[in-house]
């Protein structure tokens, strides 16, 4: 699991991710955190492109039941 926190971090994520599997949503989320980043977008916007690309390449996990098996774990 990798936390995703600020443009910075959307686009490390989407940097590393293999080439083979991208296609236009990645190129739009990719897209819209560059534009957050750099301002020209509300980081929101960014986020909502992020979360469609993580949806549909189903990777999204939802951070609270993630917490709870953290905080099981110690």
């Amino acid at each position: 699991m990798q936390e995703i926190a600020r443009p910075a971090d959307a686009i490390d994520f989407l940097n590393e991710w293999p080439e083979d599997r991208r296609d236009r949503i990645y190129e739009a989320a990719l897209r819209a955190c560059f534009d957050a980043y750099n301002g020209r977008i509300p980081a929101s916007a960014a986020r909502k492109t992020f979360f469609r690309f993580a949806k549909q390449v189903a990777i999204l996990e939802d951070a609270t039941s993630a917490m709870q098996w953290l905080a099981a774990c110690t």
